[in-house]
């Protein structure tokens, strides 16, 4: 580990060890059942096969990568979050918010992205804190979004039943405002991602980490020496006449 990371907010150790914990979340392993787990669309397949010139193999080496990806994303989810289990009078609880100042009456959902809710969701938050506000008249609720359109910190104004309402104690920051508001530096958020390719770094050098393993191509052969005609087999083995498919 490096000699100092230098936050401030956040000592060395727990930073050290929260970069730790969110890489071994990472995932390096994909089979064929989890692969088609949501059933994979093998007209999709064929489309994006011929359109990009891309063989078959290849299209199915991308989409193994995707549903990695998406599983990871869900880890920089935990990263973002439960780094507050470290910031003096921030906690993450296991169930409610996402993360609350009992001493200054803060409650917290965070979104990675400014476009990640749609209207159903924005709602049920919504509703969600305004519930929390009516019970508790000193509570400020926070929608932080880690990607925001702006660097800000504003009531949140929302269109419910057509129409549109805001309340000054329930508000929409940014992530960068939120660290300030949770550390009393500005730039906290700024140093953050300053300082974490090196600390990401320093646990890659300590850590064993494995290669990703994709045994999604071999077992589809096991079905089929015709890789395409594996994949259509997957869903649709039971439809009339394909079990004499063939694409020579």
């Amino acid at each position: 580990m490096s000699d100092t990371y230098g936050l401030g907010f956040i000592r060395d150790e727990q930073l050290f060890e929260h970069v730790k914990d969110t890489v071994q979340k990472y995932r390096f392993k994909i089979n064929l059942s989890q692969f088609n787990k949501n059933l994979l669309d093998p007209i999709k397949l064929t489309f994006d096969s011929k359109v990009y010139g891309k063989t078959v193999p290849e299209i199915i080496e991308s989409e193994s990568i995707r549903q990695i990806d998406k599983s990871n994303t869900n880890h920089i989810g935990y990263f973002h979050q439960n780094i507050f289990n470290f910031i003096d009078g921030w906690e993450v609880p296991e169930q409610g918010f996402d993360a609350i100042n009992s001493e200054l009456n803060i409650y917290v959902e965070m979104k990675n992205k400014h476009n990640t809710m749609n209207s159903a969701s924005s709602q049920k938050t919504y509703m969600k804190m305004q519930n929390k506000i009516v019970r508790d008249d000193k509570a400020t609720c926070y929608l932080v979004e880690v990607i925001a359109k702006n660097s800000q910190d504003i009531p949140w104004t929302i269109s419910l039943d057509s129409e549109k309402i805001s309340h000054k104690n329930i508000r929409r920051a940014s992530m960068d405002k939120f660290y300030e508001i949770a550390t009393g530096d500005a730039h906290a958020f700024k140093k953050l991602c300053q300082i974490l390719p090196k600390v990401i770094d320093d646990v890659i050098a300590e850590a064993n980490l494995g290669k990703i393993e994709n045994t999604v191509l071999s077992e589809l052969e096991e079905i089929s020496d015709d890789v395409l005609k594996s994949i259509y087999l997957l869903p649709f083995q039971q439809y009339e006449g394909f079990d004499e498919l063939n694409f020579d």
